[in-house]
């Protein structure tokens, strides 16, 4: 019976010193927080809602602005939406290896992906300049060129062509041509059948080709010396493709022997082959958008999320499709 109240009686002793214990360290945190400078707890507590912010954007879902109309139609400039991050993998640090996903970006899907020209300073410039803009509500971005414009580390489009697709352009509009088949199928029709849905906005009307494809015909002589400059005439708006296309077919014609010109028009007049591990990707306004016909294909380790939805401004907010 002692040895049963003598354990009892350890165990509140023991009890009654760790409550103890832990009501001091608690009332010491409590001083050590009233001590301190209201300025100073209210940095404390920006640079850790700043941390909180860049670890979501880099691993969980990313705040993205639209800054041009390339996907007029779809997402318009100004535009403030979330990306999902963790469906095609996140990296591990910026620019660095990425983590494997659930799955690859599919056919359709409006994606977030490393500009392809963009010269990167490394990994620590990166969450420096990430970590600044966010700490000044995005009113100072240190990532600029020699010039002091801002440089476009992301770009925002649609994946409109996938590994083993062979793609190419007439008159503005997409055709493929899918694996193991002979026949071009232009992009409309290939929505209309039941291959997706999502708008394409044209700036430039069918009857205007004529005079662009008269254009590039006009420039490749003039590179040929064939006539003066001031006959170099081309619409003020136009399809650079179109344009290029007549200008390296008459080249080719011209100059058989070089191979850069050659390949060149061979390239614009059979398509873009799309090797597996890449996708192909162009904005929704097509006649205003730098993309994937002028870069090229992106590589898959380069798609950084999916666009989900539109959360700014109010009157826009909804899904992305």
């Amino acid at each position: 019976m002692k040895q049963k109240t003598s354990f009892l009686e350890s165990l509140k002793n023991f009890t009654e010193r760790v409550l103890t214990a832990r009501k001091r360290r608690r009332l010491a945190l409590k001083l050590k927080q009233q001590s301190k400078h209201w300025l100073r707890d209210w940095l404390e507590a920006i640079l850790w809602a700043v941390c909180m912010v860049l670890v979501i954007n880099q691993y969980l879902f990313q705040m993205y602005r639209i800054p041009t109309a390339s996907m007029s139609g779809t997402l318009e400039v100004g535009d403030m939406i979330f990306v999902n991050k963790l469906v095609y993998g996140p990296e591990i640090l910026p620019g660095l290896a990425k983590i494997d996903g659930f799955r690859e970006a599919r056919r359709g899907e409006v994606v977030v992906f490393e500009n392809p020209s963009y010269l990167s300073r490394g990994p620590v410039f990166t969450i420096l300049q990430q970590f600044i803009y966010m700490a000044t509500l995005t009113m100072v971005d240190i990532d600029r060129d020699e010039n002091g414009e801002q440089r476009v580390h992301y770009l925002i489009k649609r994946a409109v062509g996938v590994g083993g697709d062979i793609m190419r352009v007439r008159n503005g509009e997409m055709e493929y041509r899918f694996r193991g088949l002979g026949d071009w199928v232009p992009e409309r029709q290939y929505m209309a059948s039941g291959g997706g849905s999502y708008p394409i906005s044209r700036l430039i009307a069918p009857n205007d080709y004529d005079g662009i494809a008269q254009a590039g015909v006009n420039a490749a002589y003039l590179e040929m010396g064939l006539i003066p400059s001031e006959a170099n005439g081309s619409p003020r708006l136009y399809d650079e493709a179109a344009f290029n296309t007549a200008r390296m077919n008459e080249l080719s014609s011209a100059y058989p022997h070089q191979f850069r010109v050659v390949a060149e028009d061979r390239k614009l007049r059979l398509g873009w082959y799309i090797p597996d591990g890449r996708i192909f990707t162009m904005g929704d306004n097509r006649d205003n958008s730098k993309d994937a016909r002028w870069f090229g294909a992106v590589n898959l380790k380069k798609v950084l999320g999916h666009a989900l939805f539109v959360y700014w401004p109010l009157p826009r907010v909804g899904g992305i499709r």
